[in-house]
């Protein structure tokens, strides 16, 4: 009967990392204290030069194989006939842990599979007529080197506010690599004597094999696991079973390599074994919560009497992040921080938290982060009509690459169209369009244009009188900040402040 069986494959999901509210140092003359003056700018890059934690680690380990999808397998064959067989498998592996949840193995694997109706190192059983249906048995001897990638599920779907100490962690496997091995076959064809059926040596294309399951692991102390892992390895040939055709002294061949159809032969490798965890420190980076910087001791787990040591490399802000994994160190006191020990500004709008009269509502960190209300329009002369437009309008955003005004930017918009309107007379405005100095020249140049003449229609749709407003784009050629040509001179704000809209007195 043929067997159609898929081979279930493993997504691997590297964990990446982003580390909130990264601020670039500024000077910052307000009184009032922000993100730029109250510690917020001494945030550092993290790194693991300073790591407190082992990544290195040997694994080693014996089970018992079992071929499950080949012409002869070790567990028990049809028509009633045979029973299951087990070999002996082995492996050693060097490990590295490269996040906290990802991992690489080397490992070299050797064993011996048995399948088909009898132990090879059996008599061959008794039947009434063997050639209408002989009993083949197959022996096959192993070695393999692979790479082998190492998921560790229980760190990855970990919350990072559980700050408990655990012991056991569910991992998965995918590896591919190199196997070389010898098959052979005893049965009535072969005259009762084992026989080598097929032989493949490492490091060709026909040695290919690949390999993939779970484990589950156990913490013992700081230094060992122990692990139970459910291997499938996918072989890559269909004659590793030694149910192939007998090639020696004549010309016959047996029929059991014709009772499995299939292009690999594959087996179960169920396997005992244990981890020596390699350095000097206290705790393995699989076993590490890097959000929590918590360092369990053996004795103290056992002793709930004995204070917890936490934070061996010390909280100089008291934040309750660790100096080691803290990227602001000098936090204000009282200031709510997040897992990297960065002071929250939850309205983003500059002003930490700790600070801000106005968190979920961004505002000038002059106003301590509230939100300025609209003046209502006065008379004025058409200069300070300009610069009070010019200070309305700075920061005004549009759609990327686009000349469409996002909605957050209607309100100033408005106030401006408000001040225009209440100078009334012959005034007349130039409103001016300039970019940064990424991209060409011809596309910075229409983008300003029709930025420009956006914001013209947005006014004259609030009540601003046609003829006061002339639409005008400079494309690059205008920048507040010269010295950012090219862009990558300069920080961000400073393109940011590049990209606008203005007005001039005509």
């Amino acid at each position: 009967m043929k067997l159609n069986k898929a081979i279930i494959a493993l997504a691997f999901s590297f964990s990446a990392y982003a580390y909130a509210q990264d601020t670039n140092s500024t000077t910052n003359t307000s009184e009032y204290p922000n993100t730029f003056s109250s510690g917020s700018a001494n945030v550092s890059k993290f790194t693991q030069e300073s790591k407190r934690f082992n990544d290195w680690s040997i694994s080693f380990g014996a089970g018992l194989p079992l071929v499950q999808s080949a012409d002869l397998t070790s567990i028990k064959n049809g028509n009633g006939g045979g029973s299951n067989l087990f070999g002996y498998s082995a492996y050693l592996s060097v490990d590295k842990a490269i996040t906290h949840a990802f991992g690489l193995s080397l490992q070299y694997d050797r064993g011996e599979t048995r399948q088909g109706w009898f132990d090879t190192k059996d008599a061959i059983p008794a039947m009434a007529n063997p050639y209408s249906n002989p009993p083949a048995a197959g022996r096959t001897q192993y070695d393999a080197i692979s790479i082998i990638g190492d998921l560790n599920f229980s760190n990855l779907l970990r919350r990072v506010d559980n700050k408990s100490p655990y012991r056991w962690a569910l991992h998965g496997y995918v590896g591919f690599g190199t196997i070389a091995y010898r098959a052979y076959q005893k049965s009535v064809f072969t005259g009762g004597t084992q026989e080598l059926m097929s032989e493949v040596k490492p490091f060709n294309l026909k040695s290919m094999f690949a390999q993939l399951g779970s484990g589950l692991k156990y913490k013992i102390n700081k230094r060992f696991d122990l692990e139970a892992r459910a291997m499938y390895v996918e072989t890559g040939s269909d004659e590793f079973d030694g149910g192939g055709s007998y090639l020696g002294g004549g010309t016959f061949a047996t029929p059991v390599n014709t009772r499995e159809e299939q292009t690999t032969d594959r087996f179960f490798n169920f396997t005992l074994g244990a981890t020596l965890k390699l350095g000097k420190h206290e705790s393995h980076l699989f076993w590490h919560d890097p959000m929590q910087e918590l360092y369990y001791k053996i004795d103290v787990l056992a002793n709930k009497n004995q204070d917890i040591e936490v934070c061996k490399s010390g909280d100089k802000d008291n934040d309750g992040v660790c100096d080691d994994w803290d990227r602001q160190l000098d936090t204000p006191a009282g200031a709510r921080v997040d897992g990297a020990g960065v002071a929250l500004d939850t309205d983003l709008d500059g002003v930490i938290d700790l600070y801000d009269k106005c968190v979920t509502v961004p505002g000038p960190v002059d106003n301590q982060g509230c939100p300025v209300e609209a003046k209502a329009p006065v008379k004025q002369n058409i200069s300070g009509t300009v610069e009070e437009i010019n200070k309305t309008l700075e920061g005004i955003e549009f759609e990327l690459n686009k000349a469409v005004i996002r909605p957050k930017s209607f309100e100033k918009l408005n106030h401006a169209a408000d001040v225009i309107k209440s100078i009334g007379g012959d005034a007349k405005f130039l409103v001016i369009g300039a970019t940064d100095t990424r991209g060409g020249v011809e596309a910075n140049q229409k983008l300003s244009e029709r930025r420009a003449a956006a914001v013209v229609k947005y006014l004259e749709n609030k009540g601003v009188n046609k003829g006061m407003l002339i639409s005008e784009g400079r494309g690059k050629k205008d920048l507040k900040f010269p010295e950012c040509d090219p862009a990558t001179k300069c920080p961000e704000w400073k393109n940011e402040a590049n990209r606008r809209v203005y007005f001039q007195e005509r």
